[in-house]
This record gives C-alpha cells, structure tokens and sequence, in this order.
C-alpha cells in the first residue's frame, strides 16, 4: 500500500480509502455484516488506514455497522472519516446533537476527519448563517473531531468561497477522468492543492459505472498489452493526480477489495505514460459519443416556471445511456431532481411546456421534447 500526505494533518493516509455507502447487502436491503466486516477488515490488513462513511448511508445502517466493524483493535489502525448531515441543520445545537450521537454509533471517543456533508449554495448559506465555523472550532478544541473538510456538490465558484472561508484541512470532490470539468473538477483540485487544503477523491469509477463491460469500450482497453481492469484503469488515472490525498472506493464486493487493495500498490503520481493517458482519452471519447441529449450544463435554461431542474435532468439521463446504468441513475435521480437538496421536487414531468426554456438554450435544444423522454425513461 502506498501513503500520501496532506499538508495541515499528521498522518500518512492510504492512497485507497475504503467507502462505506455502498456495502453489499441481503434482500431486504440491510448490510451483510459478515461479508462487509470481512471486507473493511481484509482492506485496513493490508495497509487501508482511511475508513469514510456517513450518517445517511444505508438508510442510516453504516455508521453502527463501521463501529462494530471496528472493534477488535481495528480502530486504533485507521482514520475514521465520517460528517455531520448538513440538511438536518436547522440551528447551532443540532451540529453537536448530530456530531455526539454519531460518535456514539461510531463507538469512539474521536473522529479523525469530520466533513460538513455535500455543501451546495443552499446548505452552505444555511449553515454559515448559524455559525458552524464556532462548532467546527469547539469540536476540535475538545476533542471530539481532528480534522475539519468538506464534502462538496455545486459549482467551481462557490467551491472556491467555501475554500477560503474556513482554515480546512481537507475537501472531498467527486472526480474521474470523465468529470474533468464537473463541480469543483481539476481547477478546483489544482485550487485547493495551492492553497494547501488535501483533497480526498469520491467517486473515481462513477458508482461503478466505469467499470461496466461495454464492448467499444473493451475493444479500446484491448489495444494496449497492459492488461488492467477498467476499474485500476480509472483508480491509476485518480491517482495520478499529486494533489490527491486519497481515493475513495465504495466496494460492494469481496473480490473489489481485494482487486483495489492490489491496484493501489502501484498509484504512484505521474506515474501514467503519454501513451497511457491518450488511450483513457480514446475512452472518454467513446463514451461522449453514447450522450442522447447534448446539452452543456450551461442553465441558462433555469430557473424554470414549473421548477424542472432541466440541466440535471438530462445528465442523468445521458449517464444512463453513456454508461448503461439506469437502475443507478434512476436512483439519483429520485434523489436530485425529488427535492433531496432543495426540498422541493424538480422532475421533468412537472414540464408545462411553457417553452421558455428553449427561447434562453444556446444550443437550440428542443428542450420540451428531451423533457417527456426524460420522464418516460425514469417513470416521472
């Protein structure tokens, strides 16, 4: 295992995180304790020292099932990442109401690296408003945090705010050779890089969608004598970044463990060659072509008089196709456009077809009619 560190923490942490959202589970839907606990214990044996999950993950299961995960003397071996629910705020006490049981369903005294969850323009002027920089502050006074980052869900702009707002350690971006340019993406990376904040990467096989077998995309792999899985493939292309502290994985299987832990011994910063990269370039390429609607993320198209939050719409929608994963982006999408960040729901059934929206799209997007195939795709 390889360890990298960031400028303001004390500890060498794995290039290879282990994420806990994404643990296999039985039929009903609960987490597979054996089979996980098997998987958290077999990572943190060979050199996985950063263990991330968070209040709502499964259904709020992940949490407990981390603390007893980590008994045994497992959590003297690990840095244990979790972070305080941003859309359950609502005033200065919830912060250490939530923060206190968490650290009781964890079963620890302290948790190494705490994040302010999934910061969007909204949960950020919600809770600067009631002042979580004090909490952050008390928190780490008393021990009860190490280290204070964020999770961050929105645009390079405000990332940059949030950034200087505070004195982080650490920011969690999602990033991936297909995400160069989404949400905080590579400038923000190089940003928080310069103004020494670690940087802890989620998502670096998109939900597993980067590792799907799809034939024009094998053949492309195939064109090389190095023989990697399409996983190692985007999990080398992470860590090839220097500015990348750690690289979340979200397992659900026993054999990823075992295959990410074996990955990790060769992410190595700049350690891909020219020829490397343009063949991952030749994928990212092949995958544009999949995309149903081209539209640009522009938004110049919202807000809309119906509240259809259009441009997310159609990137799940893409994503679907691109990478042949509806059932997953069918799930984001009751998430994202059903009012989970915002409260209020935005599917593109609610479309009125007002066609406001295609008078301001400087694609000329036939904007109405992308809309109804959105809604019949994912049922909405």
């Amino acid at each position: 295992m390889l360890y990298r560190k960031m400028k303001k923490a004390e500890p060498n942490l794995s290039v290879l995180g282990f994420g806990c959202m994404r643990l296999p589970v039985l039929e009903d839907g609960h987490i597979n304790e054996p089979l996980a606990k098997k998987m958290v214990r077999y990572a943190i044996d060979h050199g996985v020292n950063y263990v991330d999950t968070a209040y709502p993950y499964h259904n709020g299961e992940s949490e407990p099932f981390v603390g007893r995960a980590l008994l045994d003397g497992y959590r003297k071996r690990v840095n244990l990442a979790t972070k305080l629910p941003s859309w359950l705020i609502k005033s200065r006490e919830d912060m250490d109401k939530y923060l206190n049981e968490q650290l009781e369903r964890l079963q620890t005294n302290h948790i190494d690296f705490y994040l302010v969850h999934g910061l969007t323009k909204p949960f950020w002027e919600n809770l600067s408003s009631l002042g979580f920089t004090k909490f952050l502050d008390d928190a780490i006074a008393d021990g009860r945090i190490r280290y204070a980052g964020f999770s961050f869900h929105d645009q390079l702009k405000l990332f940059k705010k949030i950034v200087k707002a505070y004195e982080w350690t650490f920011c969690q971006i999602q990033y991936n050779f297909m995400d160069e340019d989404y949400q905080a993406g590579t400038k923000g990376l190089e940003y928080a890089a310069k103004k020494g904040v670690g940087v802890v990467v989620m998502e670096p096989i998109r939900g597993g969608a980067l590792s799907t077998e799809i034939p024009t995309i094998r053949e492309i792999w195939n064109r090389t004598a190095i023989r990697r899985s399409p996983a190692e493939w985007a999990l080398r292309w992470v860590w090839n970044h220097p500015g990348v502290t750690v690289t979340l994985s979200g397992m659900s299987t026993f054999d990823q463990v075992v295959q990410n832990v074996a990955s990790a011994d060769n992410g190595l910063p700049n350690s891909l060659t020219k020829k490397e990269l343009s063949l991952i370039k030749e994928v990212k390429d092949e995958y544009k072509k999949r995309i149903e609607i081209p539209c640009t993320g522009c938004k110049y198209c919202i807000p809309c008089q119906s509240n259809v939050n259009i441009p997310e719409c159609f990137e799940l929608f893409n994503q679907a196709h691109i990478y042949e994963t509806k059932d997953t982006s069918a799930h984001f999408y009751d998430m994202m456009c059903g009012g989970f960040l915002t409260g209020i729901p935005a599917y593109a059934s609610q479309c009125q077809e007002c066609g406001e929206c295609e008078e301001k799209c400087p694609q000329g997007l036939p904007i109405r009619d992308n809309l109804k195939k959105v809604a019949a795709y994912f049922g909405k």
